[in-house]
């Protein structure tokens, strides 16, 4: 199954509605997995914006409630919705359109073997925080609980094999997740820990094999995948050009999170994830405003905001700061969100159809996947196009 059951989470500014909470707004989100306890409830999490309540409780990913911090470590609206035509490079109103994309080109500023350079993220490095199903003992599928709601069809306890999984730890219904009632698998990413618990944390010896390692097993990979969200957005933070006074910090960071995703299953379980997420949304805020300030004008600040719903078409939101905000439902077709912080920002089922998302920041495939969208929807190289959309 692919690890795609959650969103990012948020750092823990106000406790946000569970999907099903009666709301007079559009219809909250399907498909989000949600975590447990400080594995991970909720949405999408900004390195330590806020906690998000448990609701539906399911997939780790659905953002962890560290998710629900400020997920990462971690405008008014136009009258007229654009064009699809103003969607693109020679979008009208829209100036440096393409033109200042924050993200650092390996070529860009400094030679390669300029020493001072900056250690950027490498492929390699984008590669291990990509869910590798194949080499994974179908984790997310097993470790994590999920209610029944829009998101699931059926209950399913912690440490319990969804019914769906096979004997290869493949998802007997991956192709048809959606028709049959579970959307919330759709929108999590482990961001590439279900792979390193199973073939380095334990050795490529897989529960079934190794009864009395379950248990063990289960209880790791909540707190792995907080790690390996971290260095996600570490990685993401390390790319962007603007942020060259915290790149050395970064690097810090990130070795020494990637350190600890390769220690014991004891001394992972025994980490505070929320404190480490905390220090290091610290620096990606930097980032963030490093980033933004290179966006002309005054930027809109809807950091922890909560816009469910919100009728944003066409809204001019570059470079503004979206850290964990609400946005369950938005209408933010036509809207431009190039160079916004979107770190833990709740993208359910919220409208992105022709919307300019490039050089967003912090933005993830989990977040794309539990929103909607269309083909002049303009994307940042980093994420895909939602097979859905």
């Amino acid at each position: 199954m692919s690890p795609q059951h959650g969103l990012p989470s948020s750092s823990g500014e106000r406790k946000r509605p569970a999907a099903g909470k009666v709301r007079k707004q559009p219809s909250p989100a399907r498909g989000t997995k949600r975590s447990l306890a400080a594995e991970g409830q909720g949405r999408p999490s900004e390195a330590g914006e806020r906690e998000r309540p448990s609701g539906t409780q399911g997939r780790e990913g659905a953002a962890s409630t560290a998710q629900g911090r400020e997920r990462a470590i971690v405008g008014q609206a136009r009258n007229a919705q654009q064009t699809g035509k103003n969607r693109h490079n020679g979008r009208k109103n829209r100036p440096d359109q393409k033109g200042d994309d924050r993200r650092a080109s390996h070529d860009a500023e400094t030679p390669r073997n300029d020493a001072s350079a900056p250690e950027r993220g490498t492929s390699q490095d984008r590669e291990d925080l990509q869910a590798d199903c194949a080499n994974c003992f179908g984790l997310c599928c097993v470790a994590l609980p999920f209610a029944r709601s829009a998101d699931f069809a059926v209950n399913k306890p912690a440490g319990q094999p969804c019914s769906n999984l096979q004997l290869d730890f493949r998802c007997g219904i991956h192709e048809r997740l959606r028709d049959k009632g579970y959307p919330g698998c759709t929108v999590f990413d482990c961001f590439g820990a279900g792979q390193k618990v199973s073939q380095i944390t334990f050795g490529g010896t897989d529960w079934r094999q190794a009864p009395k390692t379950a248990r063990s097993m289960f209880e790791v990979f909540p707190a792995m995948r907080q790690l390996h969200e971290l260095l996600y957005y570490v990685t993401e933070a390390l790319d962007l050009a603007p942020a060259r006074p915290v790149h050395q910090e970064l690097r810090r960071a990130r070795a020494h999170i990637d350190g600890l995703t390769r220690g014991s299953a004891e001394s992972i379980t025994g980490l505070d994830v929320n404190a480490l997420r905390g220090e290091v949304n610290t620096l990606l805020l930097r980032a963030s405003e490093l980033a933004r300030a290179q966006v002309p004008g005054r930027k809109k600040n809807h950091r922890g905001a909560d816009l469910m719903g919100a009728k944003l078409a066409g809204a001019d939101l570059r470079g503004a700061s979206l850290r964990g905000a609400l946005l369950v439902a938005a209408d933010l077709s036509g809207a431009d969100l190039r160079d916004a912080d979107l770190i833990g920002a709740d993208l359910r089922d919220a409208d992105l159809s022709g919307a300019d998302l490039t050089g967003a920041l912090f933005l993830t495939q989990a977040q794309l996947n539990a929103a909607k969208g269309d083909a002049a929807t303009e994307l940042p190289p980093t994420v895909g196009r939602p097979a859905h959309w």
